[in-house]
């Protein structure tokens, strides 16, 4: 029985690991960093592709179901979840900044396999995104929802729908993101099956108590909107806790620290929010963007027909070309990670090219059937009423076309987060999205000229933007050499920790 030793923070432990228990020191996965690019390519991106179009299925459920069982002219019901959505995002991602900087170090360590380290930032990304979100964010934003709605002046009709709603999410959605962290987290170390399974466990589990609460079955009540919630934050606890578990089972790549602590290490997570907080940034710009955006629907003749069409279109029926180029995301961000920390940076950049092309082909396929099925796909959600039918027919149409930018532009995105160089992206998403977008809704504005058509053309200007800028830079190579060693520290030889 060999000793592994681990030095972390000037002391070093000595652990007795017995080799021939496979549920001990799950080994790192080497073809990610050797051997057939397209191979690497598709071991990660198949996991995270479906995990990704699973996680999506509870939302595409829960709207459905809603627009039959909700029923109004105007679909207001479908369009307050969109609505509650997309403020929740805005206030919590910056949250998940912790969450990106977390991924890229694991990534990094885990080219170089570096079990130790991997496993305390781990440990610190997770208490510290506990004490942020249980004791900070959950109280603030059960108090603020009122607010943060009355700001976007969402129509009334929505309005008495998103409330309770986003107050729901904001109290109880801690296991909702934990269940980010853990996905990014195992992700990153090379494992993307583990999260495939935790995730379809999530999905049927959300789906089941979504389907009994919206509609009523049994001796339940039939909540409607409420039960969409609570299917959305009850569902997450079983899967986290089983990942969890996974982990301080020593079952998983990720152990637990060599010293357990219950405060997270402030240089760690010095590190991670250096890193992380331009990718949060990012987001929140993003969020910003999507909010503002209803900000301008709100301003138009049958506002809550128009939130409701976005929605649809946009939150629902686009996510089968956003879910899969997060997952080619993700995948591209541990490529290039773990390829940058074995030393092959180049075969990395080579790997995302292969992601970048298999969006697109993905990403055609979805716009083909948005061009010539848009009655279908509309019908689904009982979206067929005027003016909800001809206002998600016409974004349909741009979306068909911008899927193809989008799923390339975030291939893209993902290697510059998985090197390390997260400003780019935060710079792009801030150009696009707040000058480009906002600025031509505020242009249309200004002349009298905003419609719907013309704000769907606001969102592919954004698109195809995006993708010009994120490619020009993909193309040069300094990114690839950013620096982000824990305290600009080397490895100790001995164990391959940083000290």
């Amino acid at each position: 029985m060999p000793e592994v030793r681990r030095k972390y923070r000037g002391v070093i432990s000595t652990t007795s690991i017995n080799t021939e228990d496979p549920l001990v020191l799950k080994p790192f996965d080497s073809q990610i960093i050797t051997g057939s690019r397209l191979r690497s390519v598709w071991k990660l991106a198949w996991p995270l592709i479906t995990l990704n179009l699973v996680n999506g299925t509870h939302g595409f459920v829960d709207h459905v179901l809603i627009g039959h069982y909700i029923g109004s002219s105007d679909n207001a019901a479908n369009g307050a979840i969109g609505v509650a959505w997309q403020v929740f995002m805005v206030i919590v991602v910056f949250v998940v900044s912790i969450f990106q900087g977390m991924n890229v170090l694991i990534a990094r360590y885990s080219g170089r396999q570096d079990r130790a380290t991997i496993s305390e930032v781990f440990h610190s990304a997770l208490l510290a995104s506990i004490y942020c979100l249980v004791f900070v964010l959950a109280p603030l934003g059960y108090f603020f929802s009122p607010l943060l709605l009355n700001a976007l002046n969402v129509a009334p009709e929505v309005h008495v729908h998103a409330q309770p709603y986003l107050r729901l999410l904001f109290l109880f959605g801690t296991p909702l993101f934990l269940m980010f962290l853990l996905t990014g987290a195992f992700n990153a170390s090379g494992d993307p099956k583990t999260p495939l399974k935790l995730g379809i466990l999530t999905t049927i589990l959300n789906i089941v108590i979504s389907t009994i609460l919206i509609t009523g079955m049994g001796p339940f009540p039939a909540m409607g909107i409420m039960g969409a919630g609570l299917g959305t934050v009850l569902a997450p606890i079983f899967s986290c806790a089983l990942g969890l578990y996974l982990i301080y089972s020593r079952r998983m790549i990720i152990q637990p620290p060599a010293i357990f602590h219950l405060w997270p290490d402030m240089r760690l997570l010095k590190n991670m929010v250096g890193i992380g907080v331009p990718t949060g940034i990012q987001g929140v710009l993003l969020n910003i963007a999507g909010v503002l955006l209803i900000w301008y629907i709100s301003a138009l003749p049958h506002s809550a027909a128009a939130q409701a069409a976005y929605t649809i279109c946009y939150t629902q029926l686009f996510s089968l070309v956003t879910w899969t180029s997060f997952g080619l995301r993700n995948a591209s961000a541990t490529l290039m990670g773990q390829n940058i920390g074995a030393g092959n940076p180049h075969r990395g950049k080579e790997c995302v090219l292969i992601a970048a092309a298999l969006g697109a082909m993905w990403s055609l396929m979805v716009g083909t059937l948005f061009w010539t099925m848009p009655d279908t796909l509309l019908g689904l959600f009982n979206a067929t009423e005027e003016p909800v039918h001809g206002l998600g027919i016409a974004l349909l149409k741009f979306l068909a076309v911008s899927a193809v930018f989008f799923a390339v532009t975030q291939a893209f995105t993902g290697a510059l987060q998985g090197a390390g160089a997260t400003r780019p992206p935060m710079l792009i998403a801030f150009t696009t999205q707040i000058v480009v977008l906002l600025g031509l809704c505020q242009l249309f504005a200004s002349l009298g000229l905003l419609s719907a058509v013309m704000i769907w053309t606001a969102i592919f200007a954004g698109h195809a933007m995006r993708l010009l800028l994120t490619a020009l830079y993909f193309r040069t190579s300094g990114w690839i050499h950013t620096r982000i060693e824990l305290q600009s520290e080397k490895p100790s030889p001995e164990t391959g920790a940083f000290s």
